[in-house]
């Protein structure tokens, strides 16, 4: 397998589970911040019925009540409580308008209860500057802030459809249910009061305690069946007593059209305020549970949020390390890629190079002149070879051993390299003797450049490993043919080097002898020469 190919594997044995594990992760981190965001959002609903319900329980009966003690007894002392309880009312709806969500969170149906709202507080305003101008001496401003009750009770009615939590939904509607009946309960109990107060001739106001009967009605469903809690119970159990079993008897009895003696009307409406003051309390109660839940909702959304971060933290240390492992694992192949070109290159070399010398071998040098001679074919109109071995080379290996031969041949080839031309190629031909081939020379131009190569020889001291230096000479056969694309029988070229090599050592050694230029060959022998035979005839 191919090494960009096990690059490519590794990389996608690391990625490809990354991948998934990140996918999966940001679906995780998408479900937790979907989940955290529910929880704020019932956390703030949780918020805003916590502040409604203690307002239609709490803060605008009060306000009622201080109101009419001031009407019927004006003191300093009772327009102060009067003060005292509208300031806690508005503190109160500051709040609870603080609470609300963006907009974009309410439904058309929430924002409509929550502009009648505001007009039924405004109507409250108004009430109080006409309360503090005298203009309600002997007249009752209660509708207004029955009114006001009725629309906060819609505005918590409204909310439910909005929460998701199960455990919320099911305390609002407890809560609705609470608020409903007591409303329902106060509705009748103030117009039985005022009618039976009235006397015989009073006219009985059918549709208000008709009206106060369905909201009791659909204030006991809410609780029977959206609640099972421990207060919804209670609830149950206290109108099973047989007080309240009488007084709802009698509340009968009224709307059927009887009028009861005195002392059942105080008995009546002695079990109606001590109702009425039940239910209250139970709602106090409610709304603050619901305020209990959200404080929870605050505390689970806040461990959710330090989860989300963690996550988030964890998945960017996996992708860092996943990033870090897959940067070491690339470079550790391209490390090992670099280390496998550089040995198959170093085999490639051992293969074409003499290990003693560094020059070519002659499998090198064959592929070598091959590509030299065929680029310098239309450039070159000559081609010579230089042959030239050492001096009594035996004679250095029996006294001063092989060591001292490798030694002088090591030497000998650095000085011939550096004096031959530097596109001239050298080869070890063998032994102590060494070929050069010298493109676009003439047999009297490659003589010039062996005679310096010569002399460089001579000029030599090679220190041996003993550490005697020694001097040696070479001899040298030149020979040169015109450089014809259709000649390539080099194999003749290097015999009359060679003959012109032997030439110089009969001739007393350390010397050049050139041989005779080498003739073109005619056109039939050049067909016998492209057709093969020879030393690498297609050199």
């Amino acid at each position: 397998m191919k090494f960009e190919t096990i690059k490519k594997v590794i990389l996608a044995a690391i990625m490809l589970p990354f991948v998934f594990m990140l996918i999966e992760g940001v679906v995780v981190i998408r479900t937790s911040v979907n989940h955290y965001r529910n929880l704020e959002k019932d956390r703030q609903f949780a918020d805003v019925l916590a502040r409604g319900g203690s307002i239609a329980a709490t803060e605008i009966l009060s306000e009622i009540g201080a109101t009419r003690e001031y009407l019927a007894y004006p003191s300093n002392r009772t327009a102060i409580d009067m003060q005292r309880s509208r300031a806690t009312l508005d503190d109160e709806r500051r709040a609870f308008y603080a609470s609300l969500p963006a907009r974009d969170v309410l439904d058309e149906g929430l924002v409509g209860e929550l502009s009648a709202l505001s007009l039924a507080y405004s109507r409250i305003v108004a009430a109080r500057s006409a309360v503090d101008q005298g203009r309600y001496n002997g007249s009752d401003p209660g509708s207004i802030y029955w009114y006001a009750a009725l629309k906060q009770l819609a505005v918590v009615d409204a909310l439910s459809p909005l929460i998701n939590d199960p455990v919320l939904l099911e305390k609002s509607n407890q809560l609705m249910g609470i608020m409903l009946t007591y409303y329902g309960e106060r509705l009748i109990t103030g117009i039985g009061t005022r009618y039976l107060d009235r006397g015989p001739s009073a006219r009985f106001p059918v549709e208000l305690f008709v009206q106060g009967k369905v909201m009791i009605g659909e204030g006991m469903d809410h609780m029977v069946f959206h609640s099972a809690t421990p207060i919804e119970r209670d609830i149950v159990s206290y109108l099973g007593r047989s007080s309240q079993v009488k007084a709802n008897a009698i509340t009968d009895a009224i709307l059927a059209g009887s009028r009861p003696t005195r002392a059942v009307h105080d008995v009546w409406a002695a079990a109606q305020n001590e109702r009425m003051s039940f239910l209250q309390q139970k709602m106090i109660e409610a709304a603050r549970d619901i305020h209990d839940t959200g404080e929870n909702f605050s505390t689970r959304s806040h461990l959710h949020l330090t989860r989300i971060l963690a996550l988030c933290a964890g998945l960017l240390i996996l992708a860092t390390l996943v990033l870090v492992l897959a940067a070491r694992g690339l470079r550790l192949i391209d490390r090992l890629t670099q280390d496998r070109e550089a040995l198959v290159g170093e085999l490639r070399n051992a293969a074409q190079t003499d290990l003693l010398t560094g020059l070519y071998n002659r499998r090198g040098f064959e592929v070598a002149a091959s590509a030299l001679l065929t680029q310098a074919e239309h450039g070159s109109r000559w081609i010579s070879v230089v042959l030239f071995d050492l001096d009594h080379f035996k004679k250095i290996n029996d006294l001063n051993g092989h060591d001292a031969g490798d030694a002088v041949l090591r030497h000998v080839a650095g000085v011939a390299r550096e004096n031959f031309r530097s596109f001239d190629l050298l080869v070890r031909h063998g032994g102590e003797e060494f070929l050069a081939l010298l493109p676009d020379s003439t047999p009297d131009g490659a003589a010039v450049v062996a005679e310096r190569v010569r002399l460089a020889i001579e000029m030599a001291e090679i220190a041996l490993p003993s550490g005697e230096r020694l001097k040696v000479t070479a001899s040298f056969g030149c020979a040169g043919r015109a450089n014809d694309g259709a000649s390539r029988n080099f194999e003749d070229l290097v015999k009359r080097a060679d003959l012109a090599l032997y030439a110089a050592k009969a001739s007393g050694r350390n010397c050049v002898v050139s041989g005779p230029v080498v003739p073109a060959p005619p056109q039939e022998e050049r067909r016998k020469a492209a057709s093969g035979g020879g030393f690498d005839s297609r050199l």
